[in-house]
Formats: structure tokens, sequence, C-alpha cells
């Protein structure tokens, strides 16, 4: 082969090779059934941006705990010399401007980090009042927004069996108290008897408690070999909610008449009602 010829061969071969790798560029910026396509393009298009855009990973909604600081966070990229803003739906009240607090409820902050793409709506002691839509709003034209709604609950504690238990000697008291309706757990749950905190290290022995915590808290008191000193008011107090108590009764065997409210000496009432209705029908 000549020298002439190689060349031409050599030629060849390179500008098949352009064509191919041309060809594959062009699969991987268009075909959008490929994973591998989907990849490329979607990291291209995050890093052609220009504009601002919402991290809406980092902007989600918000449930608050009442009376306890919350926050609201709203991340812009590529904010550049835009300005960002806070908007209160229920009466369009315009809350913050940038770093600026421009409400005069002072339970309001604007808190911003000069090294961070984060614009925070700082809300202390939330009210069931300030539940609702709150609109992050960057100052492009027209105006981008994005919408964080926020959820101001209060834990609610309730004690299974109230409000009165009846329980004979000797058996073991369990009482079940449920903390519902809170955005976290408790961190604690004390148990009280008769206004005093219950030592489950005491010389009387046989008490203890096992807490279960999850989308609801749950704590159960067991006081093994009830005596009638362990009868009176016991009450569940966790760290976020409202005390509930619950009235124990340990007796000796005989059942008071208070106990006629109960459920239990409903039955001689009931069979009383069945023995006439048996004597009707005969």
């Amino acid at each position: 082969m000549t020298a002439h010829g190689s060349a031409t061969w050599l030629s060849s071969i390179v500008a098949f090779l352009i064509f191919i790798n041309v060809a594959q560029t062009y699969s991987m910026l268009h075909n959008s059934s490929g994973k591998g396509g989907d990849t490329y393009s979607n990291a291209l298009d995050e890093t052609s941006r220009t504009g601002p855009y919402f991290d809406k990973s980092a902007s989600k909604n918000v449930t608050a705990l009442l009376g306890k600081t919350t926050y609201l966070n709203c991340r812009v990229k590529n904010l550049g010399n835009k300005t960002v803003s806070w908007v209160r739906h229920r009466d369009i009240h315009l809350l913050t401007i940038g770093r600026y607090t421009y409400t005069n409820d002072q339970r309001f902050r604007a808190i911003h980090n000069a090294q961070s793409d984060d614009w925070v709506l700082q809300i202390k002691y939330p009210q069931h009042r300030d539940t609702g839509i709150y609109e992050c709003q960057v100052s492009t034209t027209p105006h981008m927004s994005h919408f964080v709604h926020l959820n101001v609950v209060e834990p609610v504690t309730e004690i299974l069996g109230g409000p009165d238990l009846y329980i004979d000697r000797g058996s073991t008291i369990n009482l079940t108290c449920i903390v519902l309706h809170s955005p976290e757990p408790p961190a604690y749950i004390f148990w009280n008897h008769n206004d005093a905190i219950i030592s489950y290290d005491s010389s009387r022995g046989g008490v203890s408690v096992v807490t279960e915590k999850g989308d609801s808290t749950t704590s159960f008191l067991l006081v093994q070999q009830a005596k009638p000193t362990d009868s009176g008011r016991y009450t569940c107090n966790p760290s976020n909610a409202q005390p509930k108590s619950i009235t124990v009764h340990v007796l000796n065997g005989e059942y008071p008449a208070a106990m006629q409210h109960g459920g239990q000496a409903h039955q001689p009432r009931l069979y009383s009602l069945l023995l006439c209705l048996c004597l009707l029908l005969y």
C-alpha cells in the first residue's frame, strides 16, 4: 500500500470514530427512555440554570407544637441580586423582606446566613391561629412563589379506663397513658400518685414504667400487689402536653355504691330486667 493510500485509510478511520462519538453524545442528550440519558440530561438542566429557583426538598411543610418556637425554611438557589420575602396568606400580611422583619408582631423574625441559600421565618410561641399557608416570594418579574403550610398542634393526653378504676386488693394496677397529636415524642413522662412523683426504686417495690415512643407515645405504669394505700389519684404528666388523671380504688372484696355507675355493678340490674322480661313472656 502506498503512503498516499495509507493516509487516506487512516483519515477514514478517524472520521468514522468521530462520527460514532457524535452519535453517542446526541443519543445521551435526546434519549428520554434510557436511564443514563435521563441522568445526564437532568444534571445538565441543573447546571444550566441561571435564574433563581426553589430547592423544594429543603422547603417543606411544618408541624409545630403549640407554644414552642418553630422555623419555616425556604431555600433559593441562584438568587443573584433578587430579594426573598415571607407573606402570610391568612391576611396577605408581609412579614419579612430579605433579612429584615417587616411586621410589628415580635413573634416573627427573619433569619439568614450570608453564606447560606436558606431564608428562614422564625415564629415564637405559635398559636392555633398561626396555622395556614405562608408564601416564600422571590422578587423576579413576575415574582416566584413557594408555599409552606404550617400546622400548629396541641398534644392530647389520655388515660385508658378513666375517670375511675376499681381493682381488688392484691391485683396489679395497670395504667396506660397515651400522648396523641405530638410532632415529636415528649422528652419525659412523669407519673404522680396524689401529687407526689412516683419513685420506681422506693422501698415499696413492685412499681415499674414502660414507655414506647412513636407516632403516639404510650406509657404503662404497673403497681403490683395493690394495697388500699395505693388508692388515690394517679396523674400522667408528659413534658409537652397537659396532664391527665385517673382515680384508682383498691377494694377489700366489697363493692361500694359508687361502682353502681361504673359498669361491673350494672350486671345485677341487667339480670333483673331479663327476669322480668321472661316472666312477661311466659
